[in-house]
């Protein structure tokens, strides 16, 4: 009964999780049109006025807005990973009394890490239906999470490629979560320019198996995309700007040193 609860209840939240999304996506198109203020651009012109060209109390309210959806997102994600975890945890509990009964001293609570879970796809951009029975099924391959798509351009090779604002990434390439993440991530995108990287992501809880290939664009980077970086001893974000946006985009980031 209680699993049946936090599925209709996680379900649930993807569902409100999606419409923040929607509306974020809305909200960047506008602020992102060609000759707008962009997400974070100057409200005031090259001698220091306020800029005539856009409406600045607008402006204003979006980023406003849109800092809000932001940090509901984050909040309904959590709770999602934190309900999908205790699914786990009540499949774990349940296997080790039926092995118990039956005798068997083989223990299965090996995973017992913060974990998302993750429900292999039949082929590439395959995605399970978060309605279905089986985007809430407990019998899955668990894997951590280490970063969130918070920014992607549109057009970018990225975009292109499939991925979508709000992606969680559990595996790009060969790196997965763990150690000295930046550096292997940059390193991943570099050797691989031109080359398709195969990508896991969870997405409104279903997992999708994809490719990227970092290559030139009208933009800037080589993927064009920002996310944040899952923190896994601190138990927090950190923001983290990929190799694959230019640097000189992100001199309010700590790491981009890191990845130059």
């Amino acid at each position: 009964m209680v699993g049946a609860n936090l599925k209709a209840e996680t379900i649930t939240l993807m569902e409100k999780r999606s419409a923040l999304e929607a509306e974020m996506d809305a909200i960047i198109s506008r602020l992102c049109q060609p000759d707008g203020p962009s997400l974070s651009g100057n409200l005031v012109d090259s001698e220091g006025f306020p800029r005539t060209d856009i409406d600045i109390p607008v402006v204003r309210a979006e980023r406003r807005r849109l800092s809000e959806l932001r940090n509901d997102h984050n909040f309904i994600t959590d709770k999602i990973n934190e309900n999908i975890q205790l699914l786990h945890s009540v499949r774990l509990s349940s296997v080790s009394s039926s092995v118990k009964d039956s005798d068997n001293g083989a223990g299965s609570n090996s995973q017992n890490s913060s974990v998302v879970i993750v429900v292999p796809s039949a082929s590439s951009h395959d995605i399970v239906p978060r309605d279905s029975s089986a985007a809430m099924d407990v019998h899955v391959i668990v894997s951590k999470l280490f970063s969130v798509i918070d920014e992607i351009t549109d057009a970018s090779p990225a975009a292109e490629d499939g991925l979508q604002l709000g992606d969680q990434i559990v595996k790009f390439g060969n790196v997965e979560a763990g150690d000295n993440l930046l550096g292997r991530l940059a390193t991943e995108g570099r050797t691989n320019q031109g080359h398709a990287i195969p990508v896991v992501i969870m997405r409104q809880g279903a997992t999708i198996n994809l490719s990227v290939t970092p290559r030139p664009w009208q933009g800037r980077g080589l993927l064009g995309f920002y996310c944040m970086l899952v923190d896994a001893i601190f138990g927090s974000c950190s923001w983290l700007c990929f190799l694959f946006m230019d640097w000189r985009t992100c001199l309010r980031l700590k790491v981009f040193s890191q990845l130059q």
